[in-house]
Formats: C-alpha cells, sequence, structure tokens
C-alpha cells in the first residue's frame, strides 16, 4: 500500500496472516468464550448492582478495510455520561465507576469482543478498532493499520497504555500490519498476560525505543499531519 509521500508500505502476506489466523480466531474465540463466560456473567451482575444503565457499552467501529461494525465492551463508566470520541481515558478518571476502574485494570470489560472475534468483525491479534470519523481522515500511511481484522489485544496494546497518543499507537500498528505471523501473535498473546499482571504503565515505552522503529519508515510529517 502507498502512503501519501508514495512509499510502500507491505501487508504481510504469510500463510498465517491470509488463512490460519481466522481459522485459529474461530477456535480460540470459541474457548475464551467457554472459558470466562463465568467471569462475564459476575461481571455483568456488578455492574448492575454498583451503577445505573446498560450492562453493554456498544459503538460503531472501523474493521478490516474501514467497514464499520458494532464493538461490544462491558460498561465502565457511569450510564449517563456522553462519550466523547476524542477524549483519552486514564485509569482515574472521575466517571468511571468504582468497578470499572478494576474491569478496566484486568481488561475484564474488553472480554464481549471475543464475539466480535467468532462473529468475523474482529480477530485475537491486531490494531484495536479505531472510531469511524478518525479513519476516514486517515492518509495513506495511517491507513496501513485497516488492511487487518482489528484486535481484541495487539502490539500496540503490550507496548503502551490508554494515555499515548493515538498517533504513537498507529506505529506499532503499521509495523504489526507488514509483519504479521504466528510467532508474532504468540509474543503478543504472552505479553498480554505480562500487561493484565503488571499494569500497563510499567510495559509503556516509545515506539522510538524499541526495536520496531527500525522495521518502518516514517513520513517525514506524520506528527504534524493528524488532526
Amino acid at each position: 500500500m502507498l502512503d501519501d509521500d508514495g512509499n510502500m508500505v507491505q501487508q504481510s502476506q504469510t500463510l498465517w496472516s491470509c488463512v490460519f489466523k481466522r481459522w485459529f480466531d474461530v477456535a480460540g474465540s470459541l474457548i475464551l468464550l467457554t472459558a470466562v463466560s463465568p467471569v462475564l456473567l459476575v461481571a455483568a451482575l456488578l455492574i448492575k448492582l454498583t451503577s445505573a444503565g446498560p450492562i453493554l457499552f456498544t459503538q460503531d467501529r472501523a474493521g478490516k478495510d474501514g467497514l464499520a461494525f458494532r464493538v461490544l465492551k462491558l460498561r465502565t463508566m457511569r450510564g449517563s455520561r456522553k462519550p466523547d470520541p476524542k477524549e483519552l481515558v486514564p485509569l482515574d478518571h472521575p466517571e468511571i465507576t468504582g468497578v470499572g476502574r478494576i474491569f478496566r485494570r484486568l481488561k475484564i470489560d474488553e472480554l464481549p469482543q471475543l464475539i466480535n472475534v467468532l462473529k468475523g468483525d474482529m480477530s485475537l491479534v491486531g490494531p484495536r478498532p479505531t472510531l469511524l470519523d478518525q479513519a476516514e481522515a486517515y492518509d495513506g500511511f495511517r491507513r496501513t493499520r485497516l488492511l487487518l481484522r482489528p484486535g481484541a489485544t495487539g502490539l500496540a496494546q503490550v507496548n503502551c497504555s490508554a494515555q499515548v497518543s493515538w498517533d504513537e499507537r498507529i506505529l506499532y500498528d503499521v509495523v504489526y500490519v507488514s509483519r504479521c505471523s504466528f510467532w508474532l501473535d504468540v509474543t503478543i498473546f504472552f505479553r498480554t498476560i505480562f500487561v493484565l499482571v503488571l499494569g500497563e504503565q510499567r510495559m509503556t515505552r516509545p515506539f522510538s525505543k524499541t526495536p520496531y522503529a527500525r522495521l518502518i519508515e516514517i513520513p517525514e510529517d506524520y506528527f504534524n499531519s493528524s488532526d
């Protein structure tokens, strides 16, 4: 795929990314949904007992090739709150409920996305799904992250916190799309476990300080070209 400067950003064309990844997603999401169903039931009960509002939070997001789908999450913020699409929401945000803070810290709020994976909207590993208006504003370089299904976890999520800018996170996504492989997915999966145990702040590091930085050529005006 060409970016705005005419540079080629290559999408991974391995058998894993083109064929076997989807098979793994179906089998993996079925197994994980069965395993975490008691957790989902308890979480749903806690949400209903501790705050007014729906159990699930749903929102239209951009999937593969920018096509819209409805992402599923457990609600972690007050039911009366109107979400701000451009707002970064740290764990200490005042609108996050008490149980919601725990769910976010342990990523329990993301578990319903296993249903999205099973349906084919998402993958177990990939770039996180973004808002439709953000995707529509992407330049050619940023649109690279839309070449694969979005993931329940991804390379950015095991290297960044939610407070890191989208521009920084997108760099990890572009690397992932160009290097997607079985071993990279396995690495991300196990690093996700470390994030759950240690917390995302301990795993956060600037993209420029990682070995991934040498794998892509960042356009010169990249950090000045976003909204």
